[in-house]
């Protein structure tokens, strides 16, 4: 004779195995017809067809801009702005929000952050960028030179010009305060 706890245990073991089963069974799949268009469908293979053509005349992703190394870009590129009240003061609004941080509002590498760079920022005012045709400046604020990070998503082309611009504006600035000083 089986004694009721012992009774009573077999009949919970019983219990939690027929439990266990009916979780782990897996259930009768009543789905829609749509839900099986995964694997009813027509097969795809890539490159049945051939890819769709560039129409003719569209932008191309990159902004319109061919993409070319520093160099190409010194060598090719010139500013097509005139240097109007208008396009500098829109080209210090830009310096101030993108280059500042780093090159200071005067643009001697003083800026907020600069002393928590691994390398110092250049001086744009009278350091070697003075001597640099316009399309490098242009190309190292597309691209990014060394340490900085490049701004092609932050500033269309018309802005990257207003900003050459400005730092050309502060350079014959401090030249013209250079000799006033002598």
């Amino acid at each position: 004779m089986i004694s009721p706890i012992a009774r009573t245990i077999r009949v919970a073991g019983v219990m939690l195995a027929v439990v266990t089963a009916v979780a782990t069974s897996p259930a009768p799949a009543n789905c829609f017809p749509w839900s099986i268009d995964m694997y009813r469908g027509p097969e795809v293979q890539p490159y049945a067809q051939a890819p769709r053509v560039t129409p003719a005349d569209t932008i191309p992703v990159h902004g319109g801009e061919p993409p070319m190394s520093l160099e190409q870009a010194t060598i090719k590129e010139h500013n097509p702005l005139q240097a109007t009240p208008e396009n500098l003061a829109k080209g210090k609004e830009q310096f101030n929000t993108y280059c500042a941080p780093c090159h200071g509002t005067s643009g001697q590498g003083d800026g907020s952050v600069a002393h928590v760079l691994a390398k110092p920022p250049k001086n744009l005012v009278t350091g070697t960028s003075r001597d640099l045709p316009d399309g490098y400046i242009y190309g190292a604020i597309r691209d990014g030179v060394l340490s900085m990070p490049s701004y092609a998503e932050e500033m269309p082309a018309e802005q990257r010009w207003q900003v050459v611009m400005y730092i050309r504006s502060m350079q014959s600035a401090a030249a013209k305060a250079k000799v006033a000083g002598n």
